[in-house]
């Protein structure tokens, strides 16, 4: 039987899964309204706001906070499903859990400090995907865009970095395919990203194009590992990244996104995968400049062997552009892929997919256990026996960098130890030349350092002064170093070797902190291992 026009247009629609934002207005709302209606698309992709969704933070508009943005979330989700023919699948980027996108809503740690933990320990990463999971339901959300696949073999990453496992491939496969069956436990859709592999990159995919230099054979030794395992653990959708890899490509600098032979070819074809694929957000420079011609750019993705459009921004154009060029049997398959999707989140049978609470609590003891079996010793030549000398002979101060001194690290080791404070919050409020004058009469320095942004852009925004005071401390004193961020942050500490003590925390969570201070009291066995190569100057 002939399919209708109408039919196949609303398959098509299928395809699309704009970007929605929960701090929107009304009108932009009614708008998402109308796209939903008369376009039938597939899903929605949800963001924070527009100030902070993928490209759009280069506008360096203000991103405006609000506390009430998961019952938004909540309230929107039921308004967009009930103007919807089809039911919606409900995505969005949670890879450390909903508070990457929303407030007052539980987190978990990055995948940097979950690549810490010992092997053994695999089960924590499969109770923080199936936590993550069960937060998404809870809100009403089916799919998960996460976790990353990507190897982070590169410490100039200026994206991928913390958002990685680490750079040891069966690691990083390992725990990919637990946080993923977690997910799945509960019944939420998941994806590995960023294929054919982001972390051997030093270009941001948001705003230009990394190219990969690597031949097929170099990929498949070690950026594909972690994606060909997720295949055989049948992972429900792979996102394809904006990164070029001319070896694959014919020797062209396309995107992988918008080539047919990565896709098709490599990832279909030689890997057998014939699950979902989604394109990374159609709105990042890397791809949205490319064509002058609305729709154009969704035709290309599509044409690739893209199933799934995400924060795909010419919708009726895209719709009209595929019915022009695409065959029906193409439509079909991926229009199945999709229906697939949907019917194992249950959302085409009615009510079958249930929602529930945040658990707080649940997610506060799962970080605290990370936390007991993450925290890494790097160097420790000190002992708690020669703390307690120095506190004894008024030899021994503290010193907070970018929290002040009430922090939950400093009040449990004030439990026992109680000595001179110092803190550094920024650079209006505090005084670099005071906090060391201050510190001139102490021989031992406990240091809290709160790296305060977890990309390495400006050298993790740490201001010069913040790196000279250290490095002086660093060479005239006994420096017991706690980090509480990315670990890559410890080769741009000079004279850092020079520690008595360098221990990585890695979260700054209060469960983390407060470990950290009980591993400094009671000597504890530091159980974690840093997830990569990191020298120390």
């Amino acid at each position: 039987m002939k399919m209708t026009a109408q039919a196949l247009r609303q398959k098509v629609g299928q395809f699309f899964f704009p970007a929605v934002f929960i701090n929107d207005t009304e009108e932009n709302i009614q708008e998402t309204e109308r796209l939903i209606k008369e376009h039938h698309i597939g899903g929605l992709t949800f963001f924070h706001s527009r100030a902070s969704a993928a490209t759009n933070y280069e506008s360096k508009k203000k991103v405006v906070f609000n506390d009430d943005s998961y019952q938004k979330i909540k309230d929107l989700i039921v308004r967009y499903q009930n103007v919807a023919t089809t039911p919606l699948l409900i995505s969005i980027d949670a890879e450390w859990g909903l508070a990457m996108r929303i407030e007052k809503t539980p987190q978990y740690p990055y995948a940097i400090t979950l690549g810490a933990l010992p092997e053994n320990k695999s089960n924590l990463v499969y109770e923080v995907g199936k936590q993550i999971g069960l937060d998404l339901k809870a809100a009403g959300i089916h799919y998960n865009l996460s976790p990353l696949a990507d190897i982070n073999n590169n410490p100039n990453n200026p994206v991928i970095g913390y958002r990685s496992f680490g750079e040891n491939k069966e690691k990083v496969a390992h725990f990919a395919v637990e946080y993923l069956k977690g997910m799945s436990e509960v019944g939420i859709l998941g994806c590995l990203k960023h294929f054919p592999g982001h972390g051997n990159t030093n270009v941001d995919s948001h705003l230009g194009l990394p190219v990969l230099s690597e031949t097929l054979e170099e990929l498949l030794e070690n950026e594909l590992y972690p994606f060909i395992k997720g295949i055989e653990h049948n992972v429900d959708s792979i996102m394809i990244g904006h990164l070029a890899v001319p070896s694959l490509n014919e020797g062209k600098n396309t995107s992988a996104t918008l080539s047919k032979p990565i896709i098709e070819t490599l990832l279909r074809e030689k890997l057998g995968y014939d699950g979902l694929v989604i394109s990374d957000a159609l709105n990042m420079h890397s791809v949205s400049k490319l064509y002058e011609t609305k729709g154009e750019l969704e035709w290309e993705a599509f044409n690739a062997g893209n199933d799934v459009l995400c924060f795909a921004e010419n919708v009726p154009e895209g719709i009209e552009a595929i019915l022009k060029n695409a065959s029906p049997e193409r439509i079909e398959e991926s229009f199945n892929r999709i229906i697939k999707a949907k019917q194992k989140v249950g959302i085409l049978a009615e009510n079958q997919f249930t929602s529930g609470e945040l658990n707080f609590e649940r997610a506060s003891a799962l970080n605290l256990e990370i936390a007991q079996n993450s925290i890494t010793k790097i160097i420790d030549d000190f002992t708690i026996e020669q703390v307690f000398e120095a506190q004894k002979n008024n030899q021994l101060a503290k010193l907070s960098l970018y929290k002040n001194t009430k922090n939950p690290f400093f009040q449990t080791l004030n439990t026992v130890l109680n000595s001179a404070e110092f803190d550094f919050e920024n650079a209006e409020d505090s005084s670099i030349s005071e906090i060391k004058k201050g510190l001139e009469p102490f021989e031992t320095v406990i240091i809290s350092l709160f790296v305060p942004k977890a990309k390495p852009m400006n050298n993790f925004e740490i201001n010069d002064e913040v790196l000279e005071l250290l490095s002086n401390l660093l060479q005239t004193k006994k420096c017991l170093l706690y980090v509480f961020g990315n670990p890559y942050v410890l080769p741009i500490i000079p004279n850092l070797s020079k520690a008595s003590r360098i221990i990585q925390v890695y979260q700054d969570f209060e469960e983390f902190q407060k470990n950290a201070g009980i591993q400094f009291l009671e000597n504890n066995t530091c159980r974690g291992n840093l997830p990569v190569n990191i020298e120390i100057q």
